[in-house]
């Protein structure tokens, strides 16, 4: 099927060196992918052959939102807050991506060697199979434990393990986990740890002089989840290594707009990346992805598409995805996005930037259509006009 999306206003890319394309206005896509990005006139002939054309009336179209850091477990139920659907939910927040952080929340979470194997396989390949309203889950995030060999690890890398989570497992000092976090990294995971206070009966702080360690890629929730690390803690993770800096909405506000500030001023904004940290004690938060780029955006006086391309393609580097960003060649996963009704601003962008949440229009992921007006955000100003020239073959 030939999609193609016209009369787009302002295109966010989701990439940090360019986030905003003001000469494009139009996408073509094809069997789920962008094959092309460019001005009306230049795709005429695409959109003369499209089986559907989606016309965005002069709204914002930017990739669809990466949340980096979501506690699924099996299905869409999270046993944290006892909620089903909240998957089908978050997509109404306009994320067409999580990753699992875990999935510790699942109930009677065993330590064995064996059991975390499993766990961990069980939600990698149920996810593979399960897309809640077409959001795709990268789950099954193995929990680090001192009883893992460096065989496990190739095991599970073998099985198609791509995800690790530091901060849960049984160590009397976090500076024990060093042998499970290389061997993690070697066998090509991304490794994912804990900062902060302790977050759930079990864990503990995990503090600059551990993580400086351990080396992770990511620091999860550097600004607290929720409880924040110490100023000076945060200064040298910023300013003396290269891990990735991920902001969450169920963190600490204040650390937050510290760390993206201090990240600004020393030229490592490439770095920062955004998730929600839910579902946790914080709660279900469909947009909680939105929330924080509009507080990022408002408080902290950055331009709305550096702020969103933190949200996606910087997200999507951390993780090693082929996503995020608007460009031919990659899945079709995007939303659109408009002034939200009531809103003094008169597009998604000027909303962002005074701190609005944007009114969501459409969600498309994989280049289908899973959902037009949120029930979630504030109804948009404007409205997509869909046209059904032919039946997909």
């Amino acid at each position: 099927m030939k999609i193609a999306i016209t009369n787009v206003g302002t295109l966010f890319t989701g990439v940090f060196d360019k986030p905003i394309d003001r000469e494009s206005d139009t996408l073509v896509i094809e069997s789920g992918i962008v094959t092309a990005v460019g001005s009306r006139d230049q795709l005429a002939g695409h959109i003369s052959e499209a089986d559907q054309v989606i016309d965005a009336n002069g709204m914002t179209v930017a990739p669809g939102l990466i949340d980096s850091h979501c506690h699924v477990v099996i299905g869409d139920y999270t046993p944290r807050q006892k909620t089903v659907d909240f998957l089908e939910s978050y997509v109404h927040g306009g994320v067409t991506s999580v990753v699992s952080a875990s999935e510790v929340h699942a109930p009677g979470r065993p330590h064995d060697r064996h059991a975390v194997k499993a766990l961990a396989v069980a939600a990698y390949h149920c996810y593979a199979h399960f897309h809640p309203a077409g959001m795709k889950v990268h789950a099954g995030s193995v929990i680090l434990e001192p009883s893992l060999t460096e065989d496990d690890f190739r095991e599970l890398a073998e099985i198609g393990i791509r995800l690790a989570k530091f901060g849960f497992g049984d160590y009397a000092d976090p500076m024990d986990g060093e042998p499970q976090v290389r061997w993690a990294k070697q066998h090509g995971m991304v490794v994912m740890s804990h900062c902060g206070g302790a977050s759930i009966p079990g864990s503990q702080p995990i503090l600059a002089r551990h993580l400086m360690h351990l080396r992770p890629h990511v620091l999860g929730h550097i600004n607290g989840g929720p409880t924040s690390l110490p100023d000076e803690d945060v200064d040298t993770l910023v300013t003396r290594t290269d891990m990735a800096l991920q902001i969450v909405q169920a963190g600490n506000l204040r650390s937050a707009l510290r760390i993206v500030n201090l990240a600004r001023e020393t030229g490592n904004l490439h770095r920062v990346i955004i998730g929600t940290d839910t579902p946790t004690g914080t709660g279900v938060m469909p947009l909680g992805m939105l929330k924080t780029i509009v507080e990022l955006s408002s408080l902290a006086d950055f331009e709305p598409e550096v702020v969103w391309s933190f949200a996606t393609g910087n997200n999507a580097a951390a993780y090693r995805l082929h996503a995020g960003v608007l460009e031919p060649g990659y899945p079709a996963d995007l939303v659109v996005i408009d002034a939200p009704w009531g809103s003094v601003a008169r597009d998604a962008r000027s909303a962002i930037a005074r701190g609005d949440i944007p009114g969501i229009a459409a969600v498309v992921i994989d280049g289908q259509l899973h959902t037009l007006r949120s029930r979630n955000t504030p109804p948009s100003v404007r409205e997509v006009h869909i046209q059904h020239r032919r039946a997909a073959a």
